[in-house]
């Protein structure tokens, strides 16, 4: 798999299946996600389409085959957290180690500086001690993004019969300014992201 043959491109509600397929197995035999149990298509759907609504939802394809996705969501309702989001990631199991999850990180990071987002947050599950469950390795793909850890919570999260930790990690990627611009929505954007880097 040539990763220059991966697509960069937006995610609509009618993706639900195939993001689901990768998102599954997340839910059901990691605690990378706190979930229980995955959602319905439906549901899935309607989480894109309401992310939409504000922020990107992107996904990596190639022959058709969607091989991971990203997204942001707010960081906290209140209005003065606009400038700062939350990002999560999902790469599909067998394409992991492949340069995927940074290529679709970077296509993130450009649509939310386009927005005029300055802050972004990851919350990651975090074990105390590595299991079959959870690793560290998302932290340390963080880490090499750029992010820097600026919280844990201990044992706030349980899932397999275990506790696990939770920890925040975050990368700034615009200047925070004394009379900052506002917040453009996703919509805003779209022409400029199509085309300044090709994502359609």
């Amino acid at each position: 798999m040539k990763e220059n043959n991966i697509k960069i491109r937006i995610v609509t509600p009618d993706d639900a299946g195939q993001l689901l397929d990768i998102y599954t197995p997340y839910v059901l035999h990691t605690a990378i996600t706190f979930e229980y149990q995955p959602p319905t298509r439906e549901e899935f759907a309607q989480r894109i389409q309401k992310t939409l609504t504000r922020f990107p939802y992107l996904a990596a394809v190639q022959d058709g085959e969607i091989l991971g996705y990203v997204y942001a969501s707010p960081f906290h309702d209140r209005p003065a957290y606009d400038w700062a989001v939350e990002t999560s990631i999902y790469i599909r199991s067998d394409c992991k180690r492949m340069g995927i999850g940074r290529k679709l990180h970077q296509a993130l990071e450009d649509v939310l500086r386009e927005q005029g987002i300055l802050n972004m947050n990851a919350c990651i599950a975090y074990p105390q001690t590595e299991d079959e469950y959870l690793t560290r390795d998302s932290v340390h793909f963080h880490s090499r993004l750029g992010y820097r850890m600026v919280g844990q919570f201990f044992q706030c999260g349980y899932k397999f019969g275990r506790w696990y930790d939770m920890v925040w990690m975050e990368k700034h990627i615009a200047p925070h300014l004394e009379n900052q611009p506002p917040v453009r929505t996703f919509d805003q954007v779209r022409p400029i992201i199509r085309e300044k880097y090709q994502i359609e």
